[in-house]
């Protein structure tokens, strides 16, 4: 009896710590989230840090006074512009190539096309790849060139595999995968990040879990916490996690692998769209929509097609999980009143009960007095009844009001949205058409001119507000009227065409819909954070009655 009795003990304690142990993990993985949170508003600013260090690198290559220091400096800006802009990353490779190729460096050339060869497969240009392979003498290759040479083989026809739906077509490109990843692990140094991934894929694949964690193991010890190559080995490590089913360290390492991209203003958010992709199946569908809109926003920045397929899938699920929670909230809402219907009738038996017990102590005079006082209680209650049920009824009219707006707004900008997608994926691949065309017959000129023009994000910035003014206005009507009648007379802002907003009504527009935080604003329409200032605040000047209760006002615009 007392054996079996510390034995309960003994389980008791030891399940009481496994518990304790899993809320501190929880604690510290939503600590983490939070930290990520913060990170992704200030991504300006890392940004702004890139971009100054980008300067830097570019002053330097404009300085250079040989081709020596100006393949050094392209090179630079080729590295630093991998994980930020494809095109950029593009445009200075190729500059390496011209620079070596005048120089008659072939050694020099031949490492670039092979660097070009990998970033066009990193962004769905499979063919492309191939082509600037095939145009490699192999038999002059030595060293880590050989080796780059067979990773962007094996990189090509790993992505060709994954993506092909052709049996036989799907088996011939694994093969040659498999064969170039084993002529890479040849002739790549072991420290190359190239060779630690294809080592640690191979292991794992091959369900050796506890020889391929000990070759991440060695590759994070190699590396510097929170730098770009964190953020890969992080990223492995998460893969380990995710294939033993250990979701707690799954989520905690593509977390970091995120925080070192963000923290590095990588555009090519991959571990991002994983955690946005995680945590939907777990649930936290707002926090996975911010996140995957975020990773969205970079990858269209990056300029990668590939990550655009891959995101869009994914968008369509968040939608849907989005009409399913409002299907929630009607079936909550239909249930509520379907209470107050009850509580409804509850109330008339309740009148028709103290009526009947009105009627028999006035018969019994005796008791009159104290009939009274409980007569008057009960009115009292029944009069709170009363009021507690004009509340609630008034309570659900808002929400239900409100539900209606929402909803509204949010298939009208959902809807907007997708079709915008796919008009940016057509646009992007007449893009990619065009300057594929201009690359085959070298027209450069018109090349550099093509991609130094802002002629094309302008275009893309007025077809985006016109969308936004033109969906907006659809859902409010009236909001140009109603916000000038908030304005003094003289002050109240025209608006030249019916059908467009001017940069002032666009900005109470976008707080009419619920977004006031200025850095947010001044993204949307591409303007510094001090100028959305003082466009709200030149406004609220103008205003007709008290100038800090203006932006309420116009929240309730439209509002019945």
């Amino acid at each position: 009896m007392r054996k079996t009795l510390k034995r309960i003990i003994l389980c008791l304690c030891l399940m009481t710590t496994m518990n304790g142990r899993a809320q501190d993990f929880i604690l510290r993985q939503d600590s983490l989230l939070r930290v990520l949170d913060r990170e992704i508003e200030h991504f300006d600013q890392h940004i702004a840090r890139h971009q100054a260090q980008t300067r830097k690198l570019t002053q330097l290559l404009d300085k250079a006074e040989t081709d020596s220091e100006r393949y050094r400096c392209a090179y630079s800006l080729f590295q630093h512009y991998m994980a930020y802009v494809s095109d950029s990353a593009f445009f200075y490779i190729n500059q390496c190539i011209h620079i070596a190729d005048r120089n008659h460096d072939q050694a020099a050339a031949d490492s670039c096309r092979t660097m070009l060869a990998i970033r066009s497969s990193n962004t769905g240009m499979y063919q492309e790849a191939l082509t600037t392979l095939g145009d490699i003498d192999k038999k002059r290759l030595t060293g880590k060139t050989l080796g780059r040479y067979y990773q962007a083989f094996n990189h090509v026809y790993s992505e060709l595999s994954y993506y092909s739906h052709q049996p036989e077509i799907k088996k011939r490109y694994e093969e040659l995968s498999r064969q170039y990843a084993t002529l890479m692990l040849q002739t790549m140094p072991d420290d190359d990040d190239a060779s630690f991934s294809q080592r640690e894929l191979t292991l794992l694949f091959a369900g050796k879990y506890k020889e391929s964690m000990a070759v991440n193991d060695s590759w994070l010890r190699q590396t510097e916490p929170d730098s770009k190559r964190f953020a890969l080995v992080a990223f492995y490590r998460y893969l380990e996690y995710n294939t033993r089913g250990d979701s707690t360290q799954t989520i905690n390492w593509v977390v970091q692998s995120a925080l070192a991209d963000v923290r590095n203003a990588v555009m090519d958010q991959g571990s991002m769209w994983e955690l946005a992709n995680q945590l939907m199946i777990r649930g936290d569908v707002d926090r996975s929509y911010r996140y995957i809109m975020f990773a969205s926003q970079c990858a269209n920045k990056y300029g990668s097609r590939q990550r655009s397929w891959t995101i869009m899938p994914l968008l369509m699920d968040i939608a849907q999980n989005y009409k399913e929670e409002k299907d929630r909230t009607n079936r909550h809402l239909q249930l509520m009143l379907g209470m107050a219907s009850l509580l409804a009738l509850l109330l008339l038996v309740s009148f028709f009960f103290v009526y009947r017990q009105r009627n028999r102590l006035a018969q019994a005079k005796q008791e009159l007095s104290q009939s009274n006082s409980d007569l008057s209680h009960a009115n009292t209650l029944l009069s709170e009844m009363n009021g507690q049920l004009s509340d609630l009824n008034n309570q659900l009219s808002d929400t239900n009001l409100q539900l209606n707006e929402s909803n509204r707004v949010k298939e009208e900008y959902i809807g907007r949205f997708l079709s915008l997608c796919s008009n940016y994926i057509d646009k992007m691949d007449a893009l990619r058409k065009r300057v594929n065309k201009l690359a085959k017959v070298k027209n450069y000129d018109e090349l550099m001119r093509l991609t130094k023009t802002q002629e094309l994000r302008n275009e893309e910035l007025d077809t985006l507000y016109n969308d936004f003014d033109s969906a907006f206005l659809h859902l409010f009507p009236n909001f140009v009227t109603d916000f000038n009648q908030l304005l003094r007379e003289e002050e109240q802002i025209p608006v030249a065409d019916a059908g467009k907003l001017n940069t002032s009504i666009r900005i109470f527009a976008l707080i009419r819909l619920g977004i006031e935080d200025s850095s947010k604003i001044a993204e949307f329409l591409h303007y510094s954070v001090n100028t959305i200032y003082n466009y709200r605040a030149q406004v609220k000047n103008k205003a007709a009655g008290n100038r800090d209760d203006f932006e309420n006002q116009v929240k309730r615009i439209g509002k019945p």
